[in-house]
């Protein structure tokens, strides 16, 4: 029995089997369906050539010669098929984000985005780098600007700054939250190829850290949000920022506190000393997020649907339909709930095979995303505030 290409195999077969049939019960089982295929979900390929590596080597020493090297080899095999089905379902992430958009925005959308901004959904995607080198998410023409401080909470209250080199002026800002489940987590870690995107194509881009539990709790999360949106309207002009155009960006629980803060700017009850800043957001995006309430007992409500109202901006929600962390459900009652209260646009994207932290890599699923959320911003950037009702008027 060829021992080490028989753990080898094993291992990645196991990770193989959690990405395309992830267990949801209980949650100690969600949670190792998650570990062990995350990874693999967003990265087939580099793990279908290991196994081929392995295999190649294994014939070439004789090693599936024997019934138990032949049985190994059959469990190779199959493991295989089943990358490939992982990467198929990765692949149908494009046209699940391209109905999306044509759901949330009309399916006219695409005639009210000027066309210097284009069509980002019809982007060729970058198959060299998410094949060979899905680790490689930065831009060269993105310098970044670390640890700016924006608060008192020390390293909690500090934030990047992604933007181009050139120095661009009059640049649209995305601000982005780590997620964490509110108790761990930093900034510079998730929608790194988001980020870069955008920065590269000359937004300004902040990714800032919170403080975390149980040091803090709810609502400072959502303060320290708010002082990076007042931040950004009082500084962010001194690195190129156009403070009238800012969206908001989270994952996870990040995306609970983009979502917050997205639906209550200028509540004085986030804003403790700074009630008049303007914490108001273009729109929002939201990656596998959290939507519930954090739990019983607390002062002001921290669920998102609490705070739906006519007001909301437009929002991009993409969540996963494995994901064993937090379920799609979450997220499809909150675009029910937006969609029931607001006329503006919401874009939901309930991706094919995806788990949580899908945004950590350039992943077939990743590219399609992020070309979703460009296409997105285009569109409310073009039409600021047209109605759902009627997507394609400017």
């Amino acid at each position: 029995m060829p021992i080490g290409y028989l753990v080898t195999t094993t291992l990645v077969a196991a990770c193989t089997w959690f990405a395309l049939a992830p267990l949801r019960r209980p949650w100690t089982l969600a949670l190792l369906s998650f570990r062990f295929g995350f990874l693999l979900n967003e990265l087939p390929f580099l793990v279908l050539y290991w196994i081929v590596a392995s295999t190649l080597l294994a014939v070439s020493q004789g090693d599936t010669g024997s019934p138990g090297g032949r049985a190994v080899l059959g469990l190779a095999v199959l493991t295989a098929l089943g990358l490939l089905v992982v990467a198929r379902r990765g692949m149908r992430a494009g046209p699940v984000v391209d109905a999306a958009l044509d759901d949330g925005l009309g399916a006219g959308w695409r005639t009210a985005v000027d066309a210097g901004t284009a069509s980002p959904l019809r982007r060729r995607l970058p198959y060299g780098r998410i094949m060979f080198a899905p680790f490689a998410v930065r831009s060269r023409a993105v310098e970044r600007l670390a640890d700016i401080s924006y608060g008192p909470a020390g390293v909690r209250n500090q934030l990047d700054v992604y933007r181009h080199r050139s120095l661009p002026t009059g640049s649209p800002v995305l601000v982005h939250l780590h997620g964490g489940r509110l108790v761990s987590g930093s900034k510079n870690r998730e929608a790194l190829p988001l980020i870069h995107r955008l920065a590269a194509q000359g937004w300004l881009c902040v990714s800032a850290n919170y403080r975390l539990s149980p040091a803090a709790t709810f609502p400072d999360h959502l303060v320290d949000v708010k002082k990076v949106l007042a931040w950004v309207r009082e500084h962010g002009h001194e690195y190129g920022a156009d403070p009238s155009t800012v969206f908001v960006a989270g994952s996870s629980s990040g995306a609970q506190l983009a979502a917050l803060a997205a639906l209550t700017s200028g509540d004085p009850q986030f804003q403790p000393g700074f009630e008049s800043a303007d914490t108001s957001v273009t729109g929002a995006v939201c990656l596998y997020g959290y939507y519930g309430s954090l739990g019983s007992g607390e002062r002001v409500p921290s669920s998102p649907l609490s705070y739906a109202s006519a007001d909301a901006p437009p929002f991009f929600v993409a969540h996963g339909d494995r994901d064993t962390v937090l379920s799609a459900d979450g997220a499809r009652r909150f675009v029910e709930t937006l969609r029931g209260t607001s006329p503006r646009p919401v874009v939901y994207a309930r991706l094919p095979g995806a788990q949580h932290s899908f945004d950590l890599f350039t992943s077939l699923r990743f590219e399609s995303v992020v070309d979703g959320v460009e296409a997105f911003t285009a569109w409310v950037r073009a039409t600021r505030e047209s109605p759902r009702e009627e997507p394609t008027e400017a």
